[in-house]
């Protein structure tokens, strides 16, 4: 029988409560002062409403510097917890491994060289606004937070545009610390099978220089294998291609936005393990404690290898001559896996005129499956040397420092020949995505020109190991960057504009002295004769489209691709 002071409130409870942050806290600071040689557990920032973030560290020698363990070459696994605290198996499960480190040698001894290294609760602000309502399909617990934070963002959506302070936390932690593998630990909402656990990797082809392939060949094959040793058989997150998963499932493509599409800008192998929302909360802890040290266990005995496929991949990313900023599944090939799933039933609505989906757990079904887990590049960039960053960019160049780029800074004027973008045209989401109108469509053009850059402003090199995080956030295209979410919707703005009864003499002037100009205009009104009448639309065509009233600036991608240095 465990030691009352070191069992947790679901330990303690009817194995369906879960911790508060207080009492999460409370716990972990008594175990670090009663084992200070296995256990360091720091504060590391503040959330967006001020409320303390935390960290901790395990190993199993007592060290805990983390300029010393990353000097020895140290293996580090990170388990972060509580990104949407209404899903808080993980929360409850790291707090009895984290315990059973430190009361059991043994098991401490498993470690070896690798350090643990976590996050109890990440969403301090979610946590502490606690309820049972706002999960709508989940079995128990009886209490738990709430999946926005203080500034009602999900925090799963916010590793790239880091408009919280956690999440501005969370990019320096993450890149000083440079975890090998990451288990971020999470709930589903989803169709209805008989799986407790599934599971969201960093898709492999996206992962690619030597890490895709291990993770895809052998490290996914041994985690199926020991969860179903240990009773908890697993599947991929069921993402079906249709409605329901007999048609087959999909792979889900992590872009950047969500923590294994950030971890992979790292290098990093991370998992997203979904338990399934229908199942009771005490077979949701139990797989997760058993994924997370499933994980956990498979890192620790090829840490070495994993670790080599790390530095292959950064020094791959110093010499790469093309990066693809786009994927999309490649619906010509597919995996097969073999599914235990309910039959899918279609009745009349009781509340409407349709039929609604449900599942009938009184037949199951055993079948394999198709199973799309490939995807294929859809837009490919060539490697500048260089970007060139002005530094009115802050915004921009302080996510870059956060994530370890190393940035020149210009100590006189230059003038650099570069390659530009223009933005053509621009296709946003009609209504607010995580405080953002997105751009889920850009269509650019490019051009090359001279521009003239000031002393203090910045190049960024992309012959360095953390070049991954600067093309996918600096090329406009790519599925997450800075320019989708909006960071420069300034340059979308034309700023000055005319008075119609002035520049109609201006018009016939640019027309007469602008023979390019002249013939775009008459292509446009064979096109759009109907707009002949519309002196807005005929004076403003000309307006933007001639070169009297230019501004450089409008609809000018203000980062620059240099592809000769000076």
């Amino acid at each position: 029988m465990l030691n009352s002071a070191y069992q947790t409130a679901y330990e303690q409870g009817n194995q369906n409560q879960t911790i508060t942050w207080e009492n999460c806290i409370a716990f972990y600071e008594q175990l670090a002062a009663t084992f200070p040689q296995v256990l360091s557990f720091t504060q590391i920032g503040v959330s967006d409403n001020g409320i303390p973030m935390h960290a901790g560290v395990v190993t199993s020698d007592g060290v805990f510097d983390r300029a010393q363990l990353k000097s020895a070459g140290r293996p580090v696994f990170f388990n972060s917890n509580g990104i949407h605290p209404g899903e808080p198996e993980g929360i409850d499960a790291c707090m009895a491994l984290v315990r059973d480190f430190c009361t059991q040698p043994e098991r401490l001894a498993t470690l070896g060289q690798t350090v643990f290294l976590f996050i109890p609760i990440y969403n301090v602000d979610g946590c502490l606004n606690r309820q049972n309502t706002s999960r709508v399909n989940q079995d128990g617990p009886e209490l738990f937070g709430f999946r926005a934070n203080g500034r009602n963002l999900d925090l799963n959506r916010d590793f790239i545009k880091c408009d919280s302070l956690a999440a501005q936390v969370f990019n320096q932690f993450f890149s000083e610390w440079d975890p090998d593998v990451m288990v971020d630990t999470h709930t589903s909402n989803g169709a209805d099978y008989s799986y407790t656990m599934t599971l969201i990797q960093t898709q492999a082809d996206k992962l690619g220089d030597g890490l895709g392939p291990f993770l895809r060949n052998k490290m996914l094959p041994a985690i199926y294998h020991d969860m179903e040793q240990r009773g908890w058989p697993t599947c991929p997150y069921v993402n079906p291609i249709k409605v329901t998963p007999d048609d087959g499932i999909e792979d889900f493509l992590e872009v950047p936005r969500f923590s294994t599409g950030y971890a992979a800008l790292h290098h990093t192998i991370g998992f997203m393990p979904e338990t399934h929302m229908l199942k009771p909360y005490a077979d949701r802890y139990a797989s997760m404690r058993a994924l997370v040290e499933t994980v956990l266990s498979f890192t620790i005995a090829h840490a070495t290898h994993i670790q080599y496929l790390r530095t292959k991949a950064r020094h791959a990313a110093t010499q790469k001559t093309q990066w693809p900023v786009l994927w999309k599944a490649d619906y010509s090939q597919h995996s097969s896996f073999r599914f235990k799933g309910f039959k899918a039933v279609y009745t009349p609505s009781k509340l409407g005129n349709y039929t609604r989906l449900s599942y009938d757990r009184s037949q199951p079904w055993e079948k394999d499956i198709a199973y799309y887990d490939h995807f294929v590049e859809d837009v490919v960039v060539k490697t500048p040397k260089a970007y060139l960053i002005p530094q009115a960019w802050r915004e921009v160049i302080q996510r870059l420092q956060w994530n370890k780029l190393e940035l020149q800074r210009l100590a006189s004027d230059q003038t650099f020949q570069v390659q530009s973008y223009h933005i053509k045209n621009v296709k946003s989401r009609e209504h607010a995505y995580e405080g953002h109108l997105f751009h889920d469509e850009v269509t650019l053009s490019t051009q090359t020109e001279s521009i003239h850059a000031r002393a203090g402003d910045y190049l960024l090199h992309l012959n360095q190991e953390n070049a991954r995080y600067a093309i996918e956030t600096l090329e406009p295209q790519a599925h997450d960057s800075f320019f989708r979410w909006g960071f420069f919707n300034s340059v979308l703005e034309k700023k000055e504009a005319y008075s119609d009864y002035v520049f109609e003499d201006s018009a016939l002037d640019m027309l007469n002295d602008e023979p390019e100009l002249k013939a775009k205009f008459e292509q446009w009104k064979a096109q759009h004769p109907d707009l002949l009448s519309n002196q807005d639309a005929v004076l403003g065509f000309i307006f933007a489209n001639g070169k009297r009233f230019n501004e450089p600036e409008w609809q000018r991608y203000p980062i620059f691709s240099v592809f000769t240095l000076p």
